[in-house]
């Protein structure tokens, strides 16, 4: 028991190993997680979670996968977030300020109160990145959220109502088509397997068990 913190879940309290994510901790306590769950390491952001210490009025936000039980830890998980996603053409849609305007005007009502980085559970900065969505600095924009996991914490704290990660994934889309150079050996594996070229090779390896591909994923050649 030396080992063992109080949580609280949903208010109940129970005790739970020291050591286990928020996630695990959950499950050790009955818990069958059926959504928000997701990738369980990190990169999806389906497991967004709320917690505040006894005793302590500061709420935090997190990963419920990635951090781990502290004693007197209340809990609650979010299911979802309300992000607003506007529909657009990739092909039809270019790279100019106009864009950002039509689609995601919020994002100049920003007052700079960095609520939005705060909040971030993968610590990146979100201001800045929406600063660089607002000038059309797409390019600058998709190299500051690349490490997003569309989690929404951000755009739950902003008094301006802005869908932060939508915004960034429209920038990093506006960048990978119109802005970064071609990535030459990309093209020419895409159109090998557009001809089917490796047809055999993914069917061989549909059939695998998974021991054996967790074998060849684990000592695969990988390319410099």
């Amino acid at each position: 028991m030396e080992n063992m913190v109080n949580v609280y879940l949903f208010g109940k309290r129970y005790q739970v190993p020291s050591g286990l994510t928020i996630m695990t901790a959950m499950e050790y306590a009955g818990y069958e997680l059926v959504r928000g769950c997701g990738c369980r390491n990190g990169f999806c952001g389906a497991c967004a979670t709320i917690y505040r210490i006894k005793d302590k009025q500061e709420l935090h936000a997190c990963l419920a996968c990635q951090t781990e039980v502290q004693e007197g830890m209340y809990i609650a998980t979010l299911p979802f977030f309300p992000l607003v996603k506007k529909i657009y053409d990739i092909e039809t849609v270019r790279p100019t300020e106009q864009i950002m305007m039509q689609l995601y005007p919020e994002i100049y009502s920003c007052i700079g109160c960095n609520a939005c980085t705060k909040a971030c559970t993968q610590e990146l900065n979100v201001m800045q990145y929406i600063a660089y969505a607002q000038r059309g600095e797409y390019d600058k924009c998709a190299d500051e959220s690349f490490d997003c996991v569309m989690c929404g914490v951000c755009s739950s704290r902003c008094p301006a109502g802005i869908s932060h990660p939508q915004v960034a994934m429209l920038a990093r889309r506006l960048n990978g088509k119109y802005i970064a150079p071609e990535c030459g050996h990309l093209s020419d594996r895409v159109k090998e397997i557009d001809e089917g070229m490796y047809d055999e090779l993914i069917s061989q390896l549909m059939n695998k068990p998974v021991d054996e591909l967790k074998e060849l994923y684990n000592n695969r050649e990988i390319e410099k």
